[in-house]
């Protein structure tokens, strides 16, 4: 979700049922830097609470350090990136390379809950590196469970398949039966209908929305609706897509200002309209645009062909 859940991502998505959230994906290493972008993505408001931090790296030292930050910044939670299956995450040995290195693993998680006092320490991680029978997580689980760890979230990829093919939500069963701390569940939840599957299917303690959140803030309420047995929401209407659109981009625009604001909304826009008729042609349209002006039109006007 790097480039994804920024702070206007979250502040379009709290007040329409988002309840917690991370951070976008912070490497420790630039943390303890004090990197000026790295920095930039620590930017948050009083309204977009509670907030975890979501560290990746693969040296114990700095990412106890950076844990220890994390914290003293006064963020809610920090969690470990075992999970990121990007090529510049993994070729330093970070995201869900550290599935293939146990040992390195281990020393992680112990470095970082013995450098926190006060907030919790989870762990995020895929179902293994290459192994699809999910036995890579059990084993980094119980790592992260005996070294103190308070939950571990569950993708249910390997680092192998990337984003492709699907979601094994029985691999994350496994790790929940061999763990006594709570297991999240993540990976192809795009509905509430989706998330009660994944909790049947898998015995999960909760889920956690990644892609699915996407230009569709309304999801949570759909998951917490659909959960608790209750009428789903109706689907957001045309003119409410258009509304968190619009809303999106002010919010992008009064952060990053105005000219990477509409770069980035090139492809936050198509989100929105994703699926439906004439989000195609949209797409073409907003990827040349280089105003908030026309942005702003071609949101407005957009119409179900």
């Amino acid at each position: 979700m790097a480039g994804c859940t920024d702070l206007a991502f979250r502040l379009v998505a709290r007040p329409r049922g988002m309840e917690f959230a991370f951070l976008e994906m912070i490497s420790a290493d630039a943390l303890v830097r004090r990197h000026p972008k790295t920095l930039e993505f620590l930017k948050t408001t009083p309204e977009d609470r509670p907030l975890g931090a979501q560290l990746v790296g693969c040296h114990p030292e700095v990412m106890g350090e950076a844990a220890a930050m994390i914290e003293e910044m006064g963020f809610d939670l920090v969690d470990i990136n075992c999970g990121c299956p990007v090529p510049k995450i993994t070729a330093p040995g970070g995201g869900s390379a550290l599935l293939a290195e146990p040992d390195k693993s281990r020393r992680i998680f112990k470095r970082v809950v013995q450098s926190v006092k006060r907030i919790p320490v989870t762990v995020k991680m895929r179902k293994g590196f290459a192994d699809p029978s999910g036995d890579e997580a059990v084993r980094m689980a119980q790592m992260a469970e005996d070294a103190g760890v308070s939950a571990v979230t569950v993708h249910g990829r390997t680092r192998v398949q990337g984003y492709s093919g699907t979601a094994d939500w029985e691999a994350i069963g496994k790790v929940k039966r061999a763990l006594g701390i709570p297991v999240f569940g993540n990976g192809d939840v795009t509905s509430g209908d989706d998330a009660r599957r994944l909790l049947e299917a898998s015995g999960c303690d909760g889920v956690m929305i990644g892609r699915g959140g996407l230009g569709n803030p309304w999801i949570y309420k759909s998951i917490e609706a659909k959960l608790n047995g209750l009428p789903e929401p109706a689907e957001p209407s045309l003119q409410e897509r258009r509304e968190a659109a619009l809303e999106h981009l002010a919010l992008e625009i009064a952060e990053e200002g105005e000219r990477i604001a509409v770069l980035k909304f090139r492809r936050i826009a198509c989100w929105y309209f994703k699926n439906i008729q004439g989000a195609a042609e949209f797409r073409k349209k907003v990827n040349v645009l280089e105003t908030a002006e026309a942005m702003r039109d071609a949101i407005s006007n957009f119409q179900a062909a």
